[in-house]
């Protein structure tokens, strides 16, 4: 068995897409899923596995979810231990202690590429966001107070490839890897 999270993009958002997690830990158990978990309201679910084929693995969890709930939701699947050794990667700024920082995870659903979504999304703005990609993620960080001066923080929700990155914060990704 191997340990997987499946991070579904855009449920419980201002309203929007509103799944209730027991009910989403229902659907992945109806899959034949096992040990299955879920962290916070916006779509983390942790689960267990045999199946080696991520792609027909989401594919099962994108069908299930439009066929309970209706709704046509990307998922970013990954095996814990590949995040695990994703955050291992992290660079050295991103995820520490300091509060007036926001770290976050962009994961980029595939066959989404950086070169694509950095195309899209344009060059970070140095003096107020740091950027580091690696393997199918994305290191991003800024500061709070200046937020709205980023070039990332508008365009990852307005681009045309919104749909196809889902973003987590250095907190939740930690939790979810060790859960």
């Amino acid at each position: 068995m191997k340990r997987y999270i499946a991070l579904l993009r855009g449920i419980n958002v201002s309203g929007k897409n509103k799944i209730a997690m027991s009910e989403l830990k229902e659907g992945f158990a109806e899959l034949g899923l096992e040990e299955v978990s879920t962290h916070l309201n916006s779509g983390n679910v942790i689960f267990s596995s045999a199946a080696d084929d991520v792609n027909i693995l989401s594919e099962k969890i994108e069908s299930m979810i439009k066929d309970r709930f209706g709704l046509e939701i990307p998922v970013f699947l990954i095996l814990q231990e590949e995040l695990n050794e994703i955050l291992q990667n992290a660079p050295d700024w991103w995820g520490d202690e300091n509060k007036e920082i926001y770290d976050n995870l962009i994961f980029m659903i595939p066959p989404l590429s950086y070169e694509e979504f950095y195309n899209e999304i344009g060059s970070p703005k140095a003096e107020y966001e740091k950027v580091y990609p690696y393997k199918n993620a994305i290191f991003w960080s800024f500061s709070r107070k200046d937020y709205q001066k980023t070039n990332w923080w508008s365009k990852t929700a307005s681009s045309k490839v919104s749909d196809k990155i889902t973003i987590r914060t250095a907190g939740t990704v930690r939790k979810i890897v060790g859960m």
